[in-house]
């Protein structure tokens, strides 16, 4: 399934959000690695050769060759192994061990209160078989809820931990994007930019990166491509 002629694999390609927040740290690190393109519509996320390397059949997962074929899945637990790893620097990440907390504290709210809500809340406008507004309601609500207490941090400081642009922002990044894209529009009454002005500023400082607007830009472009197949079928 994988070629390791550079010394990560990442399974998974910039469409989804979670693959996407992974590319974003391996390119902001300067990291060679392949990608394995695992194509959802066809099943094979859940085909017996990706559940070799998760088991849960979710995107994404990354192979390290470099450390014996280390293999890792759930997107934040791949930032966190990536910056301890490979950020000897620490561009992203932090060392102080409150800072270390705080910094896991954000990570874990990513993944379990923006990640699945946000996602919901695509799957259930974009994609049920059926209308429930009920459910539509409830998920767009969470969206408002996960930006409201970015806003109250960020109000009040540029980043989210220790002073500095770490991974714990970065993780927001794709989920941030497809709520402004495909959810946000859709709700009556709603300014992101007027109802959370040091989110806005803070999502469009991270996109702004010269390193991420490239991936971005790549991204939309595959996002283009991917619907105007699907259009043509």
């Amino acid at each position: 399934m994988s070629s390791n002629s550079k010394p990560l694999t990442l399974y998974g390609d910039v469409l989804g959000p979670n693959p996407l927040k992974v590319t974003i740290v391996l390119e902001e690190l300067g990291l060679e690695y392949n990608t394995v393109a695992i194509d959802i519509s066809k099943g094979e996320h859940k085909g017996p050769e990706y559940t070799k390397l998760n088991p849960n059949g979710r995107l994404p997962a990354l192979v390290d060759h470099s450390n014996g074929d280390f293999t890792i899945w759930e997107s934040d637990a791949i930032l966190l192994y990536l910056v301890e790893k490979y950020d000897k620097e620490h561009k992203f990440s932090v060392t102080e061990a409150n800072e270390k907390f705080a910094l896991l504290q954000w990570l874990f709210f990513q993944a379990s209160g923006q990640g699945p809500y946000f996602g919901q809340a695509v799957w259930f406008m974009l994609y049920h078989p059926e209308k429930l507004p009920s459910a539509i309601e409830r998920y767009q609500k969470e969206i408002l809820r996960v930006f409201g207490v970015l806003e109250s941090v960020l109000s009040k400081q540029e980043w989210l931990v220790g002073g500095k642009l770490t991974i714990a922002d970065l993780s927001f990044i794709p989920w941030t994007g497809v709520a402004l894209d495909f959810v946000l529009p859709a709700v009556e009454n709603v300014s992101f930019e007027k109802e959370y002005p040091s989110v806005h500023k803070w999502h469009k400082k991270l996109t702004e990166r010269p390193v991420i607007a490239k991936i971005l830009a790549i991204r939309a472009e595959h996002l283009k491509a991917a619907m105007q197949s699907q259009a043509s079928k």
